[in-house]
């Protein structure tokens, strides 16, 4: 296949990508942004989650050409129109804009984008023809146009800090500077005699510097709430493409938060020149930002090896960022920038050795500049943390700063900002001398195997020399018999005491087990209860079909290994599943619902679980909710209420969302998909469920006229609206959870009777959370807070459950679904989320929970795709884990048993020819109920392109049904055992994890290795990988890239688009709006309550649910940011 060569730009082109709003795909855009970098663009990457707003202030102040932004969470009609008129609005029309999102923007979409003024939006077909290369030629062609050409009326506004003329003079002192020199030089005399400090910030590459700058500026708004600061910051190009990641916006929150508005000017520069930390032009964009009289500029510079001096000829003071990794003391003395910074930052100081480096980088200072007669403490050297939400250490640094430019520039710049002398010091969340614990585990699980093997030939050598015993004693006219049978007998005692006596046992008792499988009934004990299962169905042939098969194995080595390392369904290590036997008339069929409002989505919970043994309603939440932010007319959010998931923003929400389903019912259990906010939405559910039991109560009492009562003093009296269910009520809903709309349980009963049944409640309901903020990390992001803050909410999550007994909901699904939505292959997503699992094991561990407490409330999730590996993940899954547990953690049985939930691929849902989807989808699900997966989610077949519809919802649930109660094989539990290619692919499998867990432990664990980003590396590479396979062919995929039809397979249009109504975002915002106004004054108090109680590192799930009582889910997010900070995002 011809490869396509890039298109080299005539002109610089400069382009801001992101994923928009709410969206953290940014896998795609990541590799967009990458091939447009290798053909010589210079990019400013925003990633994911970006605000229109953001986007269109980022692209006037860096004058980019060109915005590309990819969307696949809905809204994006609204979100690109919005865009193309706030542009307008902004003059700044001329600002090409370029989308895409797969399926998920259907053609006619695509037209009336085009039709509106978007230059270009591209389709699955598109990248099918073009491929990606193709796709970005296309986008620099109609961005190749200069910038910065004729100045009009730009040189009169500047002076009022207008971001596009800012930008605009910049580029024309940049792109042509002999035509702009004459206004160039009457500015610098403008400027003569004006006090406009400029802080110099250089450092060694990947020391931290952008999120440091990132938190000055954090710290410079709330400490001058009049002030405007400008930053300029420098990154190299390429030498060889001449393309540029100017990358530093992207860790940057302060930039562009509630306290920025109007107040901060950003742009960045690329050097344009190769081996320079700075561009020719930034003495003249320095100078431009002085005449505008900005008060306080800084100047970040690239960081290339130990970073130049040139900073110096540019700044006031400078500040110069390193790590404690520079190697030996030695290497300090050839460092030149120690001689000439005013301020040295160790940042990432968490690292080892750092009080060595502080110590070291002093005494080098010292002697620079002959400072003999002072003390090392007074040596300007400060340890900082930057990636640490309010360092000890970056406020020393921020308040020595300041102080430092005013008193020599004599600015304006008198800092009340409070610092203390505390040390930066990292809040671990794994323990330094735990950091090796995948290591750990992998050691373990190959002892266990090594040992398994050598009782194997134990074994092996007793049943031989059993057998010869046998025959020999069969046997009448053998001579010598006597004394080979002794000497035979002797050997036979020598080997057995090599057997271990649990290995003795398993092998004594084996034709009993069989015995027990072949009997009508099987027979076994749960928590003191027996329990009698039937061991055969019985086929229209009337042939008697055994539910669980054991081996015909003869040879005591055959039988013990596979007793060892794969055991029948419900024993040791649990290869084949955790249960003995199935549960009869509980499928693992989940009904996975969300779209519109609650009432809808609510519906289709009804019509999906009507007549069915159980209802395990699965949900999916609106991209809004994903990112705990309240509904909003703003176009960007309003598009996206309620589409590609349900909109819940409230406890009113939760309760009308599973209204009708006892959530305290053992056949009820609902799975949530959330995470960033996944404390918050689980509040608003364990809430629901308690206010239903409070419900149940008050009817059974008859106290339904206190209900009256206390809805009439907070909604009649002050003239609001009573919160009501607002559709049709479906005809199986019994309207159990609406009866307290508006007001909760222990407003209308005693306390102790509301505390009893509050205790009933959570110890009944059944679920999960999602609440991964790991895989987030690595993969598809919906992190909202900082990471170390969204781990210590995840294990306060875990410790009240553990207080209140919650023993049936898992606190966290440990996901790799979103790993191999991401691109990774089944190998990585299995690694990868085995390990995250056991960074919650080892944090829970550290926060002092016993492991059998908390690990039953650990569960996981996986996709499942049609590769040869995903025919065994669930069985390494359960084996890796049960063996770490007994042998490393000592864990009990039930801590033992992983359990896992399977959704089939969404990467193999495409949008052309989608009905084959159903074929794939089908496979996937064979896969995972041969593996005894614990619940199962099939995907519906139009699902690439849209919120799927009834009809296809039934269709997916419908090809688990058929397989489980039509396909005959699938009567059998335990079908994959005894097949040769499963027992390979299971031990291939099992050894490239442990192999995964080694290169983890290289480098420093899982939180070690995000930090440089390991995971989402690979996940990436291992994505181009495929889609690169995908388009030259040599991964056939049919009606995708092979078998087309006679139209050559295009994009589907599909028949009924599900998309959230008008009413349906009306009454969420009316909703929200109606709950402020009743809870105004409780709400504020519990909103205080809850940083009160993360402040003093309380237990933030127990304050989390009493504020979901009265808070929207908005309201608590912005709350908990003031006080764990903002996630920052990675390129």
């Amino acid at each position: 296949m011809q490869t396509t060569a890039p298109y080299h730009p005539q002109h610089k082109v400069r382009i801001v990508t992101a994923a928009s709003l709410f969206d953290g795909h940014d896998a795609a855009i990541n590799i967009m942004r990458r091939i447009m970098q290798s053909s010589g663009a210079e990019i400013i990457h925003l990633g994911h989650n970006r605000s229109v707003q953001e986007i269109v202030d980022t692209a006037i102040m860096e004058d980019a050409q060109g915005i590309a932004i990819t969307s696949y969470q809905g809204g994006h009609t609204e979100f690109f129109k919005y865009m193309h008129d706030l542009l307008k609005e902004r003059g700044a029309g001329h600002i090409k804009l370029f989308g895409g999102g797969g399926g998920t923007i259907l053609p006619e979409e695509i037209e009336e984008l085009h039709d509106y003024g978007i230059t270009r939006i591209y389709s699955p077909d598109d990248g099918r023809e073009l491929g990606l290369q193709g796709m970005i030629n296309d986008v620099l062609e109609k961005c190749d146009y200069p910038v910065g050409t004729n100045l009009n009326g730009e040189l009169k506004q500047f002076q009022e800090k207008d971001p596009r003329a800012l930008a605009r003079m910049i580029s024309a002192a940049e792109n042509f500077p002999e035509e702009n020199r004459g206004w160039l030089e009457q500015l610098r005399k403008d400027i003569e005699g004006k006090t406009i400090p400029v802080l110099g910030i250089t450092g060694t590459g990947g020391a931290g510097k952008s999120s440091l700058v990132d938190e000055l500026v954090r710290r410079f708004l709330m400490d001058f709430d009049d002030k405007t600061i400008a930053i300029i910051s420098v990154d190299p190009s390429k030498r060889k493409t001449g393309g540029a990641l100017l990358g530093d916006r992207i860790r940057m929150n302060a930039v562009t938060g509630n306290l920025a508005q109007n107040r901060v000017y950003m742009r960045s520069l690329a050097t344009r020149q190769s081996n320079l930390a700075l561009s020719k032009h930034v003495q003249d964009a320095i100078d431009i930002l002085k005449a505008a009289q900005y008060d306080l500029i800084i100047l970040e510079t690239s960081g290339i090896g130990q970073s130049d001096t040139e900073i110096i000829d540019h700044s006031d003071m400078s500040l110069y960022v390193m790590t404690p990794e520079y190697g030996a003391a030695t290497q300090l003395e050839k460092i030149d920038m120690l001689d000439f910074a005013d301020v040295i930052a160790i940042n990432k100081f968490d690292k080892r050795g750092a009080q060595d480096a502080l110590r070291d980088v002093k005494k080098q200072y010292q002697r620079n500049n002959m400072l003999f007669d002072k003390s090392l403490d007074e040596m300007p050297v400060i340890g900082t943390i930057a990636s640490q939400f309010n360092d000890p250490g970056m406020n020393k640094l921020y308040r020595t700063l300041m102080d430092v430019l005013a008193e020599r520039t004599g600015a304006d710049l008198k800092s009340d900002f409070m610092a203390s002398d505390e040390v930066s010091e990292k809040i671990f969340i794994i323990p330094p001398k735990r950091v090796r614990y995948l290591s750990e585990i992998s050691d373990s699980n190959r002892n266990y195997d090594d040992w398994v093997d050598r009782q194997e030939q134990v074994a092996r050598k007793l049943f031989a020399l059993n057998e010869s015993i046998k025959a020999i004693e069969a046997e009448d006219n053998l001579p010598n018999k006597t004394e080979t049978l002794a000497s035979l007998k002797k050997a036979y005692e020598e080997v057995e005491l090599g057997l271990d006596g649990y290995c003795k046992r398993i092998i004594e008792t084996w034709e009993d087990k069989k015995a027990q499988y072949k009997a009508d009934e099987f027979i076994y004990q749960v928590r003191g209860r027996e329990i009698r299962v039937p061991t055969f169905t019985t086929s229209l042939s009337h042939s008697r079909i055994p539910r669980v098969v054991l081996p015909r194995f003869k040879d005591w080595g055959e039988i013990l290994r596979w007793s060892l390392q794969e055991n029948v369904p419900g024993e040791f290590p649990y290869t084949a599943g955790v249960f003995p036997f199935k549960r009869k008339g509980e499928d693992p069929t989940r009904m996975f619902a969300g779209e519109g409002g609650p009432e809808r989505t609510n519906k289709r919970f009804h019509y999906l679980s009507e007549g069915m043994p159980a209802a395990r309603l699965s949900t999916a939440f609106d991209s809004v909710t994903l990112y705990g932010e309240d509904p909003d007319y703003r176009p960007d959010i309003y598009g996206k209420i309620g589409n590609s998931g349900v909109s819940v923003c409230s406890l009113d929400d939760a309760k009308r969302l599973y209204s009708g389903f006892d959530l305290c019912d053992p056949k009820t259990s609902v799975s949530m998909t959330i995470n960033g906010p996944a404390a918050t939405i689980c509040a608003f559910f364990m809430n629901a469920a308690i206010d239903q039991q409070c419900e149940k109560y008050i009817r059974e009492h008859g106290l339904e006229d206190k209900v009256e009562a206390k809805l009439k003093e907070l909604y009649d009296d002050r003239g609001l609206p009573r919160p009501q269910y607002r559709a049709d009520m479906p005809k199986t809903n019994d309207q159990l959870g609406l009866l307290l709309l508006g007001v909760t349980g222990d407003q209308i009963l005693e306390k102790d009777i509301y505390n009893e049944l509050k205790a009933k409640a959570l110890s009944s309901v059944r679920g999960t959370v999602q609440a991964d903020i790991l895989k987030e990390d690595q993969a598809q992001n919906t992190c909202i807070f900082s990471t170390e803050f969204s781990l210590k909410l995840m294990g306060d999550v875990q410790e009240y459950f553990i207080w209140n007994k919650v023993r049936n909901f898992y606190s966290v699904s440990i996901s790799g679904y979103h790993i191999a939505e991401a691109g990774a292959n089944p190998i990585t997503q299995l690694a990868f989320t085995l390990a995250n699992g056991f960074t919650f094991v080892e944090y829970y561990l550290s926060r002092g929970m016993d492991i059998n407490d908390f690990a039953p409330n650990l569960s996981f999730f996986f996709s499942n795709g049609v590769d040869p590996e995903y025919a065994v993940i669930g069985r390494v899954a359960r084996r890796i884990w049960s063996k770490a547990m007994k042998q490393k953690y000592n864990a009990n049985e039930r801590s033992q048993k992983l359990k896992y939930h399977i959704q089939t691929s969404g990467r193999s849902l495409h949008a052309q020819e989608i009905s084959f989807n159903d074929i794939r989808t089908t496979l996937q699900a064979l896969y995972a109920i041969y593996d005894n997966c614990n619940s199962l989610h099939t995907n519906a077949y139009d699902e690439a392109i849209t919120t799927p519809t009834e009809e296809s919802v039934r269709r997916a649930v419908a090809i688990q049904m058929i397989i489980n109660h039509e396909l005959g094989l699938a009567k059998n539990e335990n079908p994959l055992q005894g097949a040769f290619i499963i027992e390979e692919l299971t031990d291939l499998v099992e050894e490239a994890v442990l192999m995964e867990f080694d290169r983890i432990t290289e480098r420093g664990g899982v939180l070690g290795a995000m930090e440089t980003m390991y995971q989402r590396g690979k996940i990436q590479d291992e994505s181009l990988h495929y889609e690169m396979l995908k388009h030259t062919g040599e991964m056939p995929i049919i009606g995708v890239n092979t078998f087309l039809n006679k139209d050559g397979s295009p994009t589907v249009r599909p028949g009924e688009v599900i998309r959230a109504t008008k009413d349906e975002k009306e009454d969420q915002i009316k909703g929200l709006r109606e709950l402020h106004k009743a809870n105004a004054n409780r709400g504020a108090q519990h909103l205080k309550q809850l940083q009160q109680v993360a402040i003093q590192n309380g237990n933030l799930f127990e304050a989390l649910m009493e504020a979901t009582k009265h808070c929207s889910l908005g309201q608590i997010t912005h709350a908990l940011y003031e006080v764990g900070g903002q996630y920052r995002r990675n390129m």
